[in-house]
């Protein structure tokens, strides 16, 4: 065995002390928007409900597109513990919060155009676009701290601390769902209650974070000022930063245009799209934990240099994955009309979305390699990769979209969603074996 090697075991355990606690955690997070929709829902407007929706789409472009504060972080730091680089592990949260603060400032900075913009490529009715501009306008402030929050997250994740994650991803839900249903429900603030009650709860969460933190560092040596603005290590995190924010981007785009296509056919499809979105978004954020946990243990396995550890991971991860992705497309297809019926009182809403139930129950299956895959070359930082297959499959979604929708409508809309999923999920996995081989050698 080579000096340079730092051996470790994975096990079905190992993985699932990983997956589990952040699939809880992030099974937490479309709840949420299940429940904001919900809340919204029971005043009767479809309009109102287009309106959370295209805005929770304008912030998910904006938060998410930095959502490599949370992946770029766990690879990072994973790898930093592989190796046994304890002073760069800090050093990497320390750079990542410096990023995350940034970026949330100039976000507020800039919020009329990113709003503007947004409504206009989205669209939807005058009614959509005042409930967009609504929440737009109280949420907006919360850009700093969500930022520090993902930065924190991947940090713990990176460690393997993943009960740590789980604590702060359900204290952020928790506080954002009761707050929103007292805003709305016991006080009537309507939209704005929606967004101020998400702008409270990333606060406190990134205060509780920010404490978390202050106990890790407490009693060991803080990285040194020229560890942390080191310019090769900070040039490495901006290249995978670039690369992963270009996939988020390129992603959510991805959802963006799927959104606007909902509204262009009427606030009534729009919101029925919306509805079946947050199902998917249930069984994306469930696929997400044992991702999570490939991020974690392949980061960690380039770290010690392992590939036996590599291996397991990614075979592990699948199987669980492919497990899970089934159970979710089998609840969503047989409780799917009683979920819509809890998210919606409106009766055509309702009817458009059983039409199209079929797909949202099909998104696990098609959509799982994706996510999986998309875990293993966060925790390898096989950037460059990850960004060129999102772009491959953003071209033949695309190119599906204009042949299916024209024969086919909002089912052909659907079903260019699903290959876009599947063909991310084809390209990684064999774009993962070639990076193996260079990286570790042959198995």
């Amino acid at each position: 065995m080579p000096r340079d090697q730092r051996p470790f075991d994975v096990t079905n355990r190992s993985v699932l002390a990983l997956a589990i606690p952040m699939t809880l955690a992030y099974l937490s997070t479309p709840i949420l928007g299940v429940v904001d929709t919900a809340v919204i829902g029971q005043l009767g407007s479809a309009a109102l409900v287009g309106g959370i929706a295209v805005g929770g789409i304008i912030f998910d472009l904006g938060f998410t597109t930095f959502n490599f504060l949370r992946s770029g972080t766990t690879g990072m730091t994973a790898q930093a513990m592989g190796s046994g680089e304890h002073r760069e592990v800090r050093a990497v949260l320390l750079r990542a919060l410096i990023i995350a603060f940034a970026a949330g400032l100039a976000m507020i900075v800039l919020q009329w155009p990113i709003r503007e913009i947004g409504i206009a490529l989205l669209g939807g009715s005058d009614e959509v676009q005042a409930a967009t501009r609504t929440y737009f306008t109280w949420r907006i402030y919360s850009a700093p701290f969500a930022l520090a929050n993902y930065a924190v997250l991947g940090w713990l994740l990176g460690q393997g601390r993943a009960g740590t994650g789980l604590f702060l991803q359900t204290f952020l839900n928790g506080v954002n769902i009761a707050l929103s249903v007292y805003f709305v429900m016991g006080l009537g603030w309507g939209v704005s209650g929606v967004a101020l009650s998400t702008l409270m709860a990333e606060a406190f969460t990134s205060a509780t974070g920010g404490l978390i933190v202050w106990r890790s560092f407490a009693g060991k040596r803080p990285p040194s000022l020229q560890r942390v603005f080191n310019a090769k290590r900070f040039a490495k995190m901006a290249g995978v930063n670039r690369d992963i924010m270009i996939r988020s981007f390129t992603l959510l785009f991805a959802f963006a245009f799927f959104t606007a296509r909902g509204a262009a056919q009427g606030d009534v499809t729009l919101a029925a799209n919306s509805i079946l979105e947050k199902l998917f978004m249930v069984a994306s954020y469930f696929l997400d934990g044992f991702a999570s946990a490939a991020e974690q243990i392949v980061g960690r396995s380039l770290g010690a240099r392992y590939r036996p550890a590599y291996d397991r991971a990614v075979r592990l991860t699948m199987l669980w994955g492919f497990g899970l992705a089934g159970t979710a497309a089998c609840i969503f297809w047989f409780g799917g009309p009683w979920l819509i019926d809890f998210m919606t009182t409106s009766t055509p809403v309702r009817d458009e979305a059983r039409v199209f139930l079929v797909w949202a129950a099909l998104t696990p299956l098609f959509g799982v390699m994706a996510f999986q895959m998309d875990g293993v070359f966060i925790g390898a930082t096989w950037s460059r990769d990850m960004r060129n297959m999102m772009l491959l499959s953003l071209a033949l979604y695309l190119a599906a979209y204009a042949v299916l929708f024209p024969a086919f409508g909002n089912h052909g809309l659907w079903l260019s969603l699903e290959i876009f999923l599947g063909v991310r999920g084809i390209s990684l996995g064999f774009m993962s074996r070639i990076r193996a081989r260079e990286t570790f050698g042959t198995a």
